[in-house]
């Protein structure tokens, strides 16, 4: 079980991102599904920057039961969290139990990042399972699907979520109105963006590509506006699957 020491490196993390211009931390807690662990770090993290950044929480499917989300997520509620992700260990396909966790908490649902596809998360919403939605352009048919997802959230009246990073994440986020927040996703104080370095125009998604407004640039040219290096591509490749029409 993590401890105070834990704890505090998280707000530690937290502070240091503020410093680099970032007005907004989501946590990833352990692995462990220890639901007292989680909600104490819920609070730990609020105490120390809720008052200048806007807080998430992503327990990543880690909490056993529907009663450990219920816990953790008013943990939530009392440090002003501004969504709750992915809470439970059914993978977030279970609109009955996440409509029944919204109606007992103050805090915002945000789920569908494991629905793949537009129909099911109209569905998802439908049935009251979710606040906002989550989409990907890599895992929801593209930037084409990506974009369907944002104009069903649009007509619904809510919130769509760019699920982590990359130079297609940023145009769809550019192009979207109704969300808040580029994901710059599984990044810690000793855990650089696992992307290689495949860019030749400077195109980044480590913690220092922030600029002090918090914002990341969109690119800008042809395509999605970013260069490659082939040379380095090639160099590493381990695998090529070739798709013929």
């Amino acid at each position: 079980m993590a401890g105070s020491t834990a704890r505090r490196a998280f707000s530690d993390f937290a502070e240091a991102c503020y410093a680099l211009g970032y007005r907004a931390f989501k946590l990833h807690g352990w692995h462990e599904g220890d639901a007292r662990e989680e909600a104490a770090n819920v609070l730990h993290v609020a105490r120390t920057v809720g008052d200048r950044m806007t807080l998430m929480l992503d327990p990543a499917n880690e909490l056993r039961t529907f009663s450990d989300a219920l816990y953790v997520g008013r943990a939530c509620d009392e440090g002003g969290y501004f969504w709750y992700e992915d809470p439970m260990r059914d993978c977030g396909v279970s609109a009955f139990a996440h409509k029944k966790l919204r109606e007992m908490l103050k805090t915002p649902i945000l789920q569908t990042e494991y629905l793949r596809g537009f129909e099911p998360k109209a569905d998802f919403l439908i049935n009251g399972g979710t606040d906002m939605l989550r989409s990907d352009p890599e895992y929801d048919l593209g930037i084409t699907g990506e974009m369907k997802i944002a104009h069903l959230a649009e007509a619904f009246g809510v919130d769509v979520e760019i699920h982590a990073c990359g130079p297609a994440h940023r145009h769809c986020m550019a192009a979207t109105r109704n969300t808040n927040f580029y994901e710059l996703a599984l990044v810690g104080p000793d855990c650089p963006n696992a992307v290689p370095p495949v860019y030749t125009c400077g195109y980044s998604d480590q913690l220092d590509g922030v600029d002090k407004d918090g914002c990341f640039p969109v690119p800008t040219g042809p395509g999605l506006g970013v260069s490659y290096d082939w040379d380095y591509i090639r160099a590493h490749q381990t695998g090529r699957e070739l798709f013929k029409l």
